[in-house]
């Protein structure tokens, strides 16, 4: 795991020593992600600059030093992430190239030396970012991994290419010139984070999931990324080509499936552990830990003195069950306020799921005892689990009890009753007042996806951008409306919200988290199986249930979501307070024109009050608010420092 970056001057004269100035300037910026060991390597006759920093995982000698050359001189590689069948790709490559070394990275590069780069990642398994120049072609390439787990960021301003794992790494370099995105704002504001390919930083985009990007001379534009592995294909050949076995076999095959992509992300040179919240996902993924390992699995919770916020009791019961090695440390209010202040810098754009706090707690913790740690993310959007899936079916018996002519003020009853009541209640009488106002279940959906429906309301003449919430028009044409709402969740909120939340707050601490969960494999069986499989009368992922059943029991992990939540509102009107009314002062919010002050000042007052809980409409005003304030901090830093 670690931290990449690089750029390429088609134009500039410079020397070795000033490319790799540059180069090692930029790595700086992501010391946290590896800071283990540097590099920086360039090709002067290019104007090539590649750095890397590393968090040593596999090959823990100087033989993993990136950036890596082939040994026939071609090829030079940065890269982030872990191949996690380098062992058996090794194999098939040992007989045609001299390895120096154990690590993961020289099997990326001998694969592409005897197949070439396109098909060397097909066959990989893993999660990974790449930067491969091409020294004889004069070429670049930037690969992403298959669901977006590893983060790539590149642009092209005059005639220079920028990439990086995070944007404070193009920002370093002198030639890069930072210039608010407006529409990405917009989009920010209602969505929580900045979709893909967009970032904050107008003409910097993210690298789609399952792409490649190859970069040649004297292009004008920068090319389109093509895709390696689609996930679109996949979803879309799953419900034609599906699986042809019995309920019982699919639960078999199922935990096959997961039982490997777990053994491939238990191999580490590195101590090793998981996150546990007692939930049915992350259950799960110890639970086949477990079942494989030799001695206890070190497993990891946090609790909240607030009991709806806290699973640790949760957590405690599953590790007792499965005998793991288990710590937990409770929360207190001060310790997840004081992260706060981090997140600007921490995620380097706006970013508003406020469960990054107790996933940096947490992240936190595991990190004073191991440098790996599994996952259970992804097990959501890739078996039904969300109760946002199930609320159109659930409350539309409501819609067939009242007359047609009740049904505006019954819905505008419900969503006012919604913002009193607390979680999940809440949420369910809001649900119930957007089916009892509108019969298109997905506008339902879509507007369950969205904090300010209206946030052209904030942004005054900003357009917002396409996305594929707006475009419905794309979405495959499935037989049951939630496997269309799994498809765009899984390209979207998945990739561009968890993932990102969980890549920053881990690298944050130099921790490498892994997702066996969303392993291709297990992606590609999981869309050939029946939706109804899915189901059940407690709700979605039931196939997962059933795997996790013949390991832990059912009374341990059946019960109602809970999220992994803080109790932001409550902060927001008590100790959170001044900080929050700095930032969302009429002064704050106006002075550069960017935002209109009116409806956010409404919110504000009306959650400070108690009359309406705004909490999630009022945190991405506040994220953006302390990320701005944190960019000026950072221009005057580099004006004093230049040299830095």
């Amino acid at each position: 795991m670690c931290g990449i970056t690089g750029f390429w001057n088609q134009t500039a004269d410079a020397s070795p020593a000033e490319l790799e100035r540059l180069a090692r300037r930029m790595a700086a910026t992501l010391h946290h992600r590896g800071p283990d060991d540097a590099g920086a390597w360039s090709d002067p006759e290019a104007g090539v600059g590649l750095g890397q920093t590393r968090l040593a995982i596999i090959d823990l000698s100087p033989g993993g030093h990136q950036p890596m050359s082939s040994a026939c001189g071609r090829f030079t590689i940065v890269f982030n992430g872990e191949i996690y069948n380098h062992a058996e790709l090794r194999t098939d490559l040992e007989d045609a190239y001299p390895f120096r070394s154990h690590s993961d990275t020289e099997v990326l590069l001998a694969g592409t030396v005897r197949w070439g780069l396109r098909a060397t990642i097909q066959r990989c398994i893993g999660m990974f970012a790449i930067a491969l120049w091409d020294r004889r072609e004069r070429t670049l390439t930037l690969v992403r991994d298959r669901m977006g787990i590893k983060p790539l960021y590149y642009g092209r301003q005059r005639q220079t290419l920028f990439f990086g794992s995070e944007l404070k790494a193009l920002r370093a370099h002198p030639a890069y010139r930072r210039e608010l995105d407006r529409g990405a704002t917009l989009l920010f504001l209602k969505h929580g984070y900045v979709p893909t390919p967009l970032s904050i930083d107008a003409g910097t985009k993210k690298l789609p999931p399952g792409t490649m990007l190859t970069l040649s001379p004297g292009q004008s534009e920068l090319p389109e990324p093509q895709p390696f592995w689609s996930f679109d294909v996949i979803a879309r050949r799953g419900q034609i080509e599906q699986f042809a076995g019995t309920r019982a076999e699919a639960v078999d095959r199922l935990e096959a499936l997961l039982a490997d992509a777990v053994r491939l992300r238990m191999i580490a040179d590195v101590p090793l552990g998981a996150f546990l919240s007692g939930g049915i996902d992350s259950s799960a993924v110890v639970a086949m830990m477990q079942s494989q390992s030799g001695r206890p699995v070190k497993t990891f919770s946090i609790g909240f003195e607030q009991a709806p916020y806290d699973e640790a009791p949760f957590a405690r019961r599953v590790a007792e069950h499965l005998r793991t090695d288990h710590t937990e440390h409770y929360v207190t209010a001060a310790q997840a306020q004081a992260v706060i202040p981090r997140l600007p810098t921490m995620f380097d754009e706006p970013f508003a799921d406020s469960s990054q706090i107790p996933t940096f707690l947490v992240c936190e913790l595991a990190r004073r005892h191991v440098t790996v740690a599994l996952s259970g993310d992804g097990g959501d959007e890739l078996f039904c689990g969300y109760s946002r899936y199930f609320h159109p079916y659930r409350l539309a018996w409501l819609r067939n009890l009242l007359p047609g002519a009740v049904l505006p003020a019954a819905s505008g009853l419900c969503q006012a009753i919604s913002r009193q009541l607390p979680r999940p209640i809440g949420r369910l009488f809001r649900g119930a007042g957007r089916l009892l106002a509108d019969t298109d279940a997905e506008a339902v959906y879509c507007r369950n996806m969205c904090y300010w429906q209206a946030a052209e309301g904030l942004l005054p003449e900003v357009a917002e951008p396409p996305t594929l919430f707006g475009q419905r028009e794309q979405w495959p044409e499935f037989a049951d409306q939630q496997r269309r709402w799994m498809w765009i969740d899984a390209r979207t909120y998945l990739p561009d919200d968890i993932l990102t939340k969980v890549d920053r707050t881990s690298m944050a601490v130099a921790l490498e988290a892994r997702v066996p969960l969303i392993d291709h494999r297990v992606v590609e069986f999981a869309w050939t199986l029946p939706l109804e499989w899915q189901l059940g009368p407690t709700g979605g992922k039931q196939l997962l249930r059933d795997v996790l059943a013949r390991h832990v029991p059912r009374e341990m992990f059946e019960r109602p979501k809970l999220g992994f939540g803080v109790p932001l509102g409550e902060w927001l009107r008590g100790p959170l307070r001044d900080w929050s009314e700095n930032l969302l002062s009429v002064p704050a919010l106006s002075h550069d024109g960017l935002l209109n002050p009116q409806p956010i000042r409404r919110a504000w007052q009306d959650h400070v009050a108690g009359r309406v809980d705004w909490k999630y409409w009022l945190w991405p005003v506040l994220m953006l608010q302390a990320w701005r304030q944190s960019m000026v901090n950072q221009e005057i830093h580099l004006h004093e420092s230049p040299n830095h």
